[in-house]
């Protein structure tokens, strides 16, 4: 309990009356008298603050939260006491995070139940909790505040934002790979596995014509073919320090996260299975391949808490790892920042996977070196700086094109490009049949 400012003013009413009787201006008895009252006042409401019951209350917050969008959080606060109580109450939501709507100052009547909320806004993926409610009382004469916790923890997961998922999947796949920004050519040829037998139809091709269905229904007969499904992708997403750099308020990680979360929605659609495999140092987080409408949530389950650490990848680990965990060919994504010290460690790294598998390394951008690479200025220091970061970019791009001439598909893109360019690189070697 603390003292309330009613208290504080009667002790200092009290002290200036002590000065009065040390002057003679007034009697020393009628002085402690008043210090008795004042003293057995503050006692006997003390006591009743502490026989108040505090009121209940039961928290409503959603179990995942996407990141970004404001969610609401709901209070629902049930009286027990038998006196009308005036209290303040600050939920206790993880720090950090932006709030609108705390703390809040209210009059709780005895048997009535009160139902508010506020918003959060979380500013990182990984499960946090809620640890219970602030509570300040206030006692009946007003002479004390007390401070109590009330309410049980609640644990909430705050994912990656799924909200474009979604939408995604209100879409066809050409218009979600096209609203993501991936680029379709136009399609030549027909698929590689046989869906159906239909109607002929004008312009397809006489390769089509199945002749013996033709001659048993006389009419023409087209056969009706699909991208070949069943196949398999693996994410291979590089946790270490490298994924620490920021674009647009978001690290690359975080970027490379959402990237690779749509490039699983269009892969499921089109009857494919989705892997993961994180790394961080030598440290990896592994699932296998899934297909269906389950391999989205897993996925969001199993990266939601994923984040970024100051610690070298290795990747030679990483691609030894997948080797053991991955024996069915797969097309293996491995985002990353590639660099020209990463050049003999890398090339090591994915022409093991390609003894196997279809590599596809995508390697982000730091669009702040590209601003400093093209920063013009007559004073010295800015000429060296831009020059640094020229010679810098020239070296990486070095290293990309020996691994394009070593048959290997890269690509070198910008935060805000990442989403289109997986997709339509995946598009475009799922059509060829590469896969």
């Amino acid at each position: 309990m603390r003292p309330a400012p009613l208290l504080l003013w009667l002790l200092a009413s009290w002290t200036a009356l002590g000065v009065l009787a040390s002057l003679g201006w007034l009697p020393l008895p009628t002085w402690l008298a008043c210090g008795l009252v004042i003293a057995l006042l503050a006692l006997l409401d003390g006591w009743r603050l502490r026989r108040m019951p505090s009121p209940q209350l039961q928290r409503e917050v959603a179990p995942v939260m996407p990141l970004g969008p404001e969610a609401r959080v709901g209070l629902r606060l049930r009286a027990i006491a038998t006196r009308a109580q005036r209290l303040r109450l600050h939920d206790l939501h993880p720090g950090g995070w932006a709030v609108r709507g705390m703390p809040r100052t209210l009059s709780l009547q005895p048997g009535n139940e009160l139902l508010l909320d506020y918003a959060v806004t979380p500013d990182a993926r990984g499960q946090f909790s809620f640890e219970g409610c602030h509570l300040q009382l206030r006692s009946p004469w007003h002479c004390w505040t007390s401070r109590r916790v009330i309410g049980a923890t609640s644990t909430v997961k705050v994912y990656p934002n799924f909200a474009s998922l979604a939408e995604l999947a209100g879409l066809s796949v050409e218009l979600a790979s096209r609203s993501v920004g991936a680029r379709l050519q136009r399609r030549r040829g027909e698929g590689t596995e046989f869906q159906e037998l239909r109607d002929y139809r004008v312009g397809d091709s006489l390769r089509k014509i199945d002749w013996k269905a033709t001659a048993r229904s006389n009419r023409l007969i087209s056969r009706e073919y699909r991208d070949e499904r069943n196949q398999q992708v693996v994410l291979m997403l590089d946790c270490g320090r490298r994924m620490l750099a920021q674009d647009d308020h978001l690290a690359h990680f975080d970027h490379v996260l959402n990237a690779s979360l749509a490039l699983a929605s269009i892969a499921l659609r089109q009857g494919d299975a989705v892997g993961m495999l994180a790394c961080t140092g030598q440290q990896q987080r592994w699932l296998p391949p899934q297909q269906g409408g389950g391999g989205m949530d897993m996925l969001l389950a199993a990266g939601y808490d994923l984040q970024a650490m100051p610690l070298a990848t290795d990747y030679l680990a990483a691609a030894s790892a997948l080797q053991a965990h991955q024996q069915r060919r797969a097309l293996i994504v491995l985002v990353t920042n590639v660099r020209d010290e990463d050049d003999a460690e890398l090339r090591a790294a994915v022409t093991m996977l390609a003894q196997r598998h279809l590599v596809m390394l995508v390697s982000l951008r730091e669009l702040a070196l590209d601003r400093v690479a093209a920063e013009a200025g007559d004073s010295l220091e800015t000429g060296i700086r831009s020059a640094a970061a020229m010679h810098y970019l020239s070296e990486r791009e070095r290293v990309h094109e020996g691994l394009r001439r070593e048959g290997v598909n890269t690509l070198d893109v910008s935060c805000s490009e990442l989403s289109g360019a997986l997709i339509e690189r995946y598009l475009s070697m799922k059509r060829g049949g590469r896969l």
